[in-house]
């Protein structure tokens, strides 16, 4: 056996428990969702979904986790492209401390994020009764739509800085200087140039965020104790309820967020690869 055949043979190896891990912890997990997606009391079909799109429930809670993690994605992803581009124009000491406070932040969620912003925005919290004071407040709620939203959002921006950030290496500088020597202005350097470049990183990670935001439960279950309409709650509530408790369903309303995922992922190519061919 020659050096390379090894060579080869050794990788294959060693590529050994990343594709059992993979297999038993995903692909494994996700066909029994899937079988069991088509299970229900009259044996085999598809009547787990046609309860899913025939229910006005149902379709509340797909459409308010569609909206809520798409706005909150959107405007993460907007305050993580000026933080991401801000890093590489501050000193180095100030963007290791902001890298280091980001990757902090985006594990910062869950319970201890829905306690934090009770603790600020609450019926009682402490920035609600000080904005009520001067008026500025008004009648929002930590608790509704537009409340999630937020936290959501809160926890979307470290995420996308630290996805955004490496994507800023492949703007190279001389770029910029190249196109003011030309008479470009900085919105054509941006439009013609900037974005061109970034197009790929910032789909991809809106694509994650989105992701991220869907998939969120713990933080919605601890701000509203189950009581929003989102497909994640619902989903635990069929698994775990002790009064709806249906497995089956649950198992369908996963494989609908599994295709809305699908479908955000195959668009998202499709966009990168138009996003090649434009240029």
């Amino acid at each position: 056996m020659n050096e390379s055949k090894r060579g080869r043979l050794l990788a294959l190896l060693c590529l050994v428990p990343f594709v059992l891990f993979f297999v038993i912890f995903q692909i494994a997990p996700l066909l029994w969702v899937a079988l069991n997606s088509v299970q229900s009391e009259s044996g085999w079909g598809l009547d787990n979904f046609s309860r899913i799109f025939a229910s006005k429930f149902y379709l509340q809670a797909l459409q308010r986790s569609l909206e809520i993690s798409f706005w909150s994605s959107l405007f993460g992803i907007v305050v993580a492209v000026m933080g991401a581009y801000s890093l590489h124009q501050v000193d180095s000491r100030l963007r290791d401390f902001v890298s280091a406070f980001a990757n902090m932040t985006s594990n910062f969620s869950g319970v201890p994020l829905a306690f934090a912003f009770i603790i600020l925005l609450g019926f009682n919290g402490a920035l609600t009764l000080l904005l009520q004071q001067v008026g500025l407040l008004g009648d929002f709620s930590i608790y509704s739509k537009t409340g999630l939203i937020l936290v959501y959002t809160y926890f979307q921006i470290p995420l996308g800085v630290l996805l955004l950030y490496p994507a800023f290496d492949a703007l190279r500088e001389d770029w910029r200087e190249s196109a003011a020597l030309l008479g470009a202005s900085p919105w054509q350097y941006w439009r013609h140039i900037g974005l061109p470049v970034l197009t790929p990183a910032l789909l991809g990670t809106f694509v994650i965020l989105l992701a991220n935001a869907l998939g969120a439960y713990a933080t919605v279950y601890a701000l509203t104790t189950g009581n929003f309409n989102v497909l994640t709650i619902r989903i635990a509530a069929l698994v775990a309820g002790d009064i709806t408790l249906d497995p089956n369903l649950a198992s369908a309303l996963a494989m609908v967020l599994v295709g809305l995922m699908t479908l955000v992922t195959v668009v998202h190519q499709g966009l990168l690869r138009r996003s090649y061919h434009a240029r």
